[in-house]
């Protein structure tokens, strides 16, 4: 039970752990990155993916199942594992595979049917494994569009005639056969290289030259380019074998991790004596001599073009010869380069040697002001077909010195100067009218001067303190000052021609048109990685206007927002600020208008619904009402309260009050004429008067209607039928008036009209005495 526990749990952990590598590590390109993960199987990924990458992992077994769903796959690196077998159809299904890296591994044994399936591989990295022989031949039988083999181990001790049949025309091979013994001849012969050849043949070096020359004459032709790898040279036997290169036409030699002595460069250089090399290269190697060679200064080199050293370890370097008795090779080169070779001078008469020399690189190494001055000859016009001249990472300080050591080299056209220590720029230089291209990058430089050469083309200023660029450089049409301390845009008139700035990784917190319009001729712009102020003028110019005027070529993803802190990290493109930050007054005026109209609007609607009508009675009501509760007892001390028009006085005087006051019993009427109290205000005696009323009796006509007091007084009564459902009215139409004359708001008063019986004056004298029976018996209260 215990075990089935463990066994799901491991289960789950491994399912987790494959979904979240589909989910974590594939990019939008389809390249999912699973190295160094400890893996011990191949996860899940996509089954679109295009590349996968699971070197440094521990994965010891390729299984018929682990690639099958990845048919669109054209990179695999399974590099630097513990593979120990791959089932013979785990690769059936990588038809599109075009690199495949199975490099540093444990595979002891290759098959053949592994590749068969892979017919559009054309890169094949096998180096480092444990095999003994390439399988039982025709191990590559397939592989006809390959261009890149990398093949070899430290196991590898025997090639048959039929290892390499299928390889056609190869781009890259590189052999690393340095324990090998057996090599049957013609092995290599039947493949057509016609780029890089790298061998790797300690051993055979050591031990059987013979097999050297054999591998050296199959593989060896005209157009490729050998490099010699791990071996030692010292003495004559060891060198031997390069003249089977020689004879096969090899121009472009190089050696790699060699160490060699004295005796066997005299031997190498004796026997290349009239070769057709045109390129030499030493690099990661070492000198065990001090570079006494005269034995070999009758030799000629007159093909010999380049020279290139890097990495050259030379025991005794401060005692090495000036190799100045080396006239008859020095004198034909046009380039070379000595790097990272601890060269901290070359004497004024090898440098008298270098006649034909274009160009000349010596990066990294330990040459100082006064080392250059013998090297250049003081600037008396050595080295006059001079093209290009990198002296960076050394440890020069004036850059007054350079300027008049090359002021007289009337061809050259790029100096790189770039990782010394110039910290100061002096104000005066006098540089050749021929400079086009200057490198000052990372030098320490605070300030510019007038001493920068006005032909250049091209400028690199990057990695510097530079604040200010207000230097004219009429021809410039490059500039890089990424690095620096700028917080704006330099000024484009001082560049008129200038194409391309590079300005990135500064303190610029924004720019604008007025900036770039400055620059006539500007082309293309990386400003990224600055510290941008995301205001509402710069994020409309980056969103809206920039691509109009420049094309930026860092993209979107290097301009990211700064300030203000609510939009910190996010991408300029993104970014969006609201309308009252970018548009106070705007907003502000279109505010202000929309308040107005919806206030307008609102009083419209107030009229229309008679609102202020509510809010006036509502108010009036409520104080009556708070007065009504302060004298609580209030009697009622008429029959009715008479609302009438002024102009219809008169037949109130000599009818209503007549007939009313003058009955048995009398009716007690509340005229506003006879019984309002003066000097009170009018909606209270108008609120009192119904409030000591029993009824209120309108008299209705056309008169009443257009009363301003009458409207008052039915407003008033509306406002008692509503809020007290009182319906104690009673209503005299003198004259015909239709209900439609009565306001609409009056709601519940147009209703009571609905629902009762109007007393109608009549004309007829004779029905006179039926109204008032029927007025006295609606007013009439009970006792």
């Amino acid at each position: 039970m215990g075990t089935l526990i463990i066994t799901l749990l491991f289960v789950c952990l491994l399912t987790r752990q494959t979904m979240q590598l589909e989910r974590q590590h594939c990019d939008k390109q389809s390249f999912c990155d699973c190295s160094n993960e400890r893996l011990p199987q191949v996860p899940k990924v996509p089954k679109d993916t295009l590349g996968f990458n699971l070197s440094f992992n521990q994965i010891e077994i390729i299984t018929e199942d682990d690639f099958q769903e990845y048919s669109h796959l054209k990179t695999l690196y399974l590099q630097n594992n513990w593979i120990k077998s791959i089932h013979e159809s785990a690769f059936s299904s990588l038809g599109n595979l075009e690199r495949l890296d199975l490099s540093y591994n444990h595979l002891a044994t290759l098959y053949s049917y592994w590749f068969d399936w892979l017919i559009s591989l054309r890169h094949l990295n096998l180096l480092g494994n444990t095999y003994e022989k390439l399988g039982r031949g025709f191990l590559f039988y397939r592989l006809g569009q390959m261009r890149t083999l990398r093949l070899g181990s430290p196991r590898l001790y025997y090639m048959g005639k039929n290892d390499l049949v299928g390889l056609r025309d190869l781009d890259e091979m590189v052999l690393s056969l340095n324990h090998l013994i057996h090599y049957e001849k013609g092995a290599l012969r039947q493949i057509q290289l016609n780029g890089s050849l790298t061998l790797c043949l300690r051993h055979s070096f050591q031990n059987d030259l013979v097999l050297v020359k054999n591998i050296l004459k199959d593989i060896c032709n005209s157009d490729i380019s050998l490099t010699i790898a791990d071996v030692m040279m010292n003495s004559n036997a060891t060198v031997q074998p390069f003249v089977e290169a020689m004879k096969k036409g090899v121009t472009r030699f190089s050696l790699n991790n060699v160490t060699a002595t004295d005796e066997a460069i005299i031997y190498f250089l004796m026997a290349m004596d009239n070769s057709p090399i045109t390129f030499l290269g030493i690099e990661d190697s070492s000198f065990l001599g001090r570079g006494f060679w005269d034995n070999v200064n009758a030799t000629r080199y007159d093909k010999l073009e380049t020279l290139y050293i890097k990495n050259l370890a030379i025991q005794d370097f401060y005692a090495f010869s000036s190799l100045s008795y080396l006239e008859n090779i020095l004198e034909f080169p046009k380039n070379i380069s000595v790097i990272n070779s601890q060269v901290f001078l070359m004497p004024c008469p090898t440098s008298r040697l270098l006649k034909r020399l274009e160009y000349l690189d010596f990066t990294g190494n330990l040459l100082t002001d006064i080392a250059m001055r013998e090297s250049m000859c003081d600037g008396h016009g050595t080295l006059q077909q001079l093209r290009s001249l990198n002296v960076s990472k050394n440890s020069l300080r004036y850059l007054d010195i350079m300027s008049h050591l090359v002021r007289n080299l009337n061809k050259l056209e790029s100096l790189d100067l770039s990782q010394n220590v110039f910290s100061e720029m002096p104000v005066v230089c006098t540089w050749p009218t021929s400079l086009r291209y200057l490198n000052l990058s990372l030098t320490q430089l605070r300030d510019i001067t007038a001493c920068l050469p006005k032909s250049l083309h091209v400028l690199d200023l990057r990695g510097n303190y530079l604040t200010v660029f207000d230097i004219e450089l009429p021809y410039l049409k490059e500039l890089y000052i990424s690095g620096n301390k700028f917080r704006s845009l330099p000024s484009g008139r001082w560049f008129p021609t200038l194409q391309l700035l590079q300005i990135q990784k500064n303190i610029i917190n924004m720019f604008d048109t007025m900036d770039l319009k400055e620059y006539k001729n500007l082309q293309n712009l990386e400003a990224g990685y600055n510290i941008f102020d995301c205001s509402c003028e710069f994020l409309a110019f980056m969103q809206q206007k920039v691509g109009q005027l420049v094309r930026i070529v860092d993209g979107p993803d290097s301009y990211v927002c700064d300030t203000p802190v609510d939009l910190r990290g996010q991408l300029v493109v993104d970014a969006h600020l609201s309308i009252f930050e970018c548009h106070m007054m705007v907003a502000v005026s279109g505010l202000s208008t929309i308040v107005f109209l919806a206030t307008l609007i609102c009083g419209i609607l107030c009229y229309k619904l008679h609102v202020v009508w509510y809010i006036r009675m509502t108010c009036a009501w409520l104080q009556a009402k708070r007065k009504r509760k302060i004298n609580a007892n209030i009697a009622i001390c008429y029959d009715a309260f008479v609302s009438y028009s002024e102009r219809d006085s008169e037949w109130v005087e000599e009818f209503l009050v007549q007939e009313l006051e003058g009955a048995q019993p009398p009716f007690r009427l509340c005229l506003h004429k006879r019984d309002f109290l003066p000097g009170q205000w009018i909606a209270d005696n108008i609120i009192n008067a119904m409030e000591k009323s029993h009824t209120t009796l309108f008299v209705l006509s056309q008169h009443f209607v257009s009363s301003e007091w009458c409207k008052y007084e039915l407003d008033f009564l509306h406002f008692r039928l509503f809020a007290e459902k009182n319906d104690t009215a009673v209503l005299i139409l003198l004259e015909p008036i239709s209900k439609e004359t009565i306001p609409k708001r009056f709601c519940k008063l147009r209703k009571f009209m609905n629902s009762r019986t109007y007393l109608e004056w009549p004309e007829d004298e004779m029905q006179r005495p039926l109204f008032w029976d029927n007025l006295k018996v609606a007013i009439k209260r009970d006792a």
